[in-house]
């Protein structure tokens, strides 16, 4: 039989591991952003104020570890692009998600890479089909506004963004590049349909 005290201090111990876990997951997402994906997990233990034991309880290898902050970013990317389908205007709302998915794809391209390298313990962990059905409702949105052109599917338009991030992860000389080919892109985005390649003069 379980003592009121004893319920009490099962559940001080289950926030304290709740707790533990939020924290090691936001450190780790900083020390990952600042020294990519092999960073030490000690050091991550040691910045959180945890000691390494408590770490691997939570997460028993890198991949675990990682896994939780891609996923911590995807859920803080697509709760964005939720709040966004209430904004007044649907195209400003596509522009505002589609930079912010861009800054996403080009932080998260070590973490994706490294999962992969990983193997098994990375398996079942899909983040692209959350990021795609985000896209897609920011732009079905604008494509019933009639701000964004009607033949763009959502996949096309995340496959441009992120060929931006790749195309543009070493531009330290030019930090403004990746937000300028944004532009073009957005401008394709909004501009009407060519006419129909039969249509010729």
């Amino acid at each position: 039989m379980t003592t009121a005290d004893g319920t009490i201090t099962a559940r001080r111990r289950r926030a304290d591991a709740r707790r533990n876990h939020d924290l090691l997951v936001a450190v780790a997402r900083e020390t990952f952003a600042e020294s990519g994906p092999d960073a030490s997990l000690n050091e991550i233990a040691r910045r959180a104020g945890v000691g390494p034991g408590t770490l691997y309880r939570h997460f028993p290898n890198r991949a675990a570890l990682l896994t939780a902050v891609l996923r911590d970013r995807v859920d803080t990317l697509c709760g964005h692009a939720e709040r966004l389908l209430s904004a007044d205007s649907p195209d400003g709302a596509l522009t505002e998600w589609l930079h912010a998915f861009l800054i996403h794809a080009r932080v998260n391209q070590g973490l994706g890479s490294a999962l992969m390298i990983e193997g098994q313990e990375a398996q079942g962990f899909d983040c692209h089909r959350a990021i795609q059905e985000a896209a897609a409702a920011l732009l079905a949105r604008a494509q019933r506004a009639g701000t964004a052109r009607a033949d763009l599917t959502a996949g096309d338009l995340l496959q441009l963004v992120v060929g931006i991030a790749l195309s543009t992860v070493r531009s330290d000389d030019d930090p403004g590049q990746p937000d300028r080919l944004l532009a073009l892109v957005l401008d394709a985005v909004h501009a009407p349909p060519r006419a129909s390649a039969t249509r010729r003069r």
